[in-house]
């Protein structure tokens, strides 16, 4: 037995956790728990300079390493600004543990400096919100949000810290505790699983979320090849499969290709693991062709039913589903007409991402610039990446080989990628970690380079600059063509900016300097930012803002 405060005990949890990294912006009504973080030395605090780019660090970091996240922010204020990353948490199945100050607890309910109610406000943007109002509670609560953080399908949980009840002590016994909840499946649907698939004359399988949480992109390749199926990744998952692999036909997502689509309603039997099946991976839930039978496998029973009915729905780890189903299928003899099918999805992809001839003009295209990503960084590079139209490029012309080398918000966040980035690296250390943004949300919290400076974080973020909101634009001028407001923007020179912060900048405005300028930020060993600028009139991969026009008077 030991006696503590509350706050000695919350790191005495974190210390039974395992968390190496916190992250924070310091805040008054949590100093006890940032001053009890003085006296060990295995947690290391990354101060931050806005909550919300301390919480897409900590989404980042919780991604790229397979932990929980761990973050502070302060009452009032400072959490409604971490509600941004949680929010990002909770749609990305995240696991994240959030401390948050709060008013003590003789002042609440009478609009205390900064009071907000957080487990109101939170509750229904996280797995869980609790507050701590007896001391003596502190290990039971703060054990059980780590466990609520990552079981079952992930995601973020807040803890709301009274003042008052942080400096309280009380008699606390720890213990190391092991949770075991990987859950196997029910033997005799993997057998049906099994019968449905190898009948099946045009069969397809979808890989979530659920693929890359488990680290099981490896043995879905290997289940492919003897289901002889095509495979496609759910939104913003594209690490959840081999992109090499012969059975890798695409991404569904935003700018689907029309024989991915085709791919889906000509399927009699759909296999999808580990994902949720979210607006737009379903491109608003049209997706499914209601004669396909669906099996769907995810970890959460809550996932199953909420989107589409399965015709066998499993509860299951998604690598537990994938072992056992592999174990009873034989190796069959080969099918021509599913081979062929595997054959031509694989060709589409292919066609799909040629690199169109680089435009000869005064602004980089960033097709070519997402190729000279490819033939420079090594294939384990971590890629990171903000929400905008730039993304499109991305998508279509980047390949992810590894696991575990995509961190990006399925909730469209602006001002992910490079706070994500910085998360990212400190998680892997030994791996190269690029962020891609747009000028809109790289300015959201591009303050973030600082932090980057001074924890010495050598990201690089490159910088699509077209002086707008370009996703907006495109819209605006789909739904209003020709009545701008709103979206033009005035940027700085992000290069000398990034100088003045103390980073490697540079400026690049052809595709003939973009590679040499990567390979300087490469060399250089210090947070860089490599600004490219974009034609504005290209405001996304297939149109140009007048074809926009010229489509929205022809249609």
């Amino acid at each position: 037995m030991a006696k503590l405060t509350a706050a000695q005990a919350i790191v005495e949890v974190l210390i039974q956790e395992n968390v190496e990294k916190a992250f924070c912006v310091p805040g008054e009504s949590y100093l006890s728990v940032m001053d009890a973080l003085n006296d060990q030395d295995q947690i290391s605090l990354i101060s931050g300079r806005h909550e919300g780019g301390v919480s897409f660090m900590t989404e980042g970091y919780a991604k790229a390493s397979g932990k929980v996240g761990v973050c502070f922010a302060t009452r009032g204020p400072g959490a409604t600004n971490l509600s941004i990353g949680l929010h990002t948490a909770k749609q990305d199945s995240t696991p994240i543990v959030a401390f948050i100050g709060q008013v003590e607890r003789n002042y609440q309910e009478r609009e205390a400096f900064q009071e907000v109610n957080l487990e109101q406000y939170f509750r229904h943007l996280v797995k869980w919100s609790v507050e701590i109002r007896d001391a003596s509670r502190t290990d039971e609560l703060v054990s059980r949000a780590f466990h609520v953080a990552r079981s079952g399908r992930p995601g973020p949980v807040v803890v709301s810290l009274p003042q008052d009840v942080l400096d309280e002590t009380a008699e606390f016994s720890f213990h190391c505790s092991r949770i075991y909840s990987d859950p196997r499946p029910n033997r005799d649907a993997v057998a049906q699983v099994k019968d449905m698939m190898t009948s099946a004359n045009q069969p397809v399988i979808i890989a979530g979320g659920g693929i890359c949480t488990s680290k099981a992109s490896g043995r879905l390749a290997d289940l492919a090849d003897k289901l002889q199926a095509p495979v496609m990744t759910a939104f913003r998952r594209f690490d959840a499969f081999p992109n090499d692999d012969r059975h890798y036909a695409g991404s569904l997502g935003l700018g689907t290709p029309g024989y991915l689509l085709d791919c889906i309603k000509e399927s009699d039997v759909v296999l999808a693991i580990g994902t949720r099946f979210s607006q737009i991976t379903t491109q608003d839930y049209t997706l499914m062709n209601p004669s396909s039978k669906l099996i769907h496998v995810d970890i959460s029973p809550h996932e199953l039913n909420k989107v589409y009915k399965p015709h066998t729905g499993i509860v299951s780890d998604a690598k537990q589903f994938i072992e056992d189903l592999f174990a009873i299928t034989e190796a069959p003899a080969l099918d021509r007409k599913k081979q062929e099918r595997v054959k031509f999805y694989r060709e589409e992809y292919v066609k799909f991402r040629e690199i169109p001839t680089l435009k000869d003009d005064e602004y980089v295209d960033l097709a070519g610039a997402i190729k000279d990503l490819k033939d420079v960084l090594p294939e384990d590079t971590i890629i990171t990446n903000d929400a905008g139209n730039f993304f499109g490029w991305l998508a279509k012309y980047y390949s992810f080989i590894h696991e575990g080398t995509y961190v990006g918000p399925t909730s469209g966040a602006m001002g992910y990628g490079m706070p994500a980035a910085i998360g990212a690296k400190l998680a892997r250390p030994d791996k190269q970690v690029v962020c891609l943004s747009g000028d809109g949300g790289f300015m959201m919290t591009m303050q973030e380079l600082e932090t980057a400076i001074r924890y010495n974080i050598p990201v690089i973020a490159v910088v699509a600059n077209n002086n707008m909101y370009g996703t907006i634009r495109m819209h605006q001028e789909i739904q209003f063509p020709n009545r701008v407001i709103g979206t033009d923007l005035t940027n700085p020179d992000f290069a000398e900016m990034a100088k003045v912060m103390g980073c490697h900048g540079e400026r690049v405005e052809s595709n003939d300097d973009f590679t040499a300028a990567l390979k300087r930020a490469l060399k250089s060993g210090k947070p860089s930012v490599i600004e490219v600028r974009t034609d504005p009139q290209q405001i996304s991969v297939r149109r140009t803002i007048d074809e926009l026009r010229g489509v929205v008077k022809s249609g």
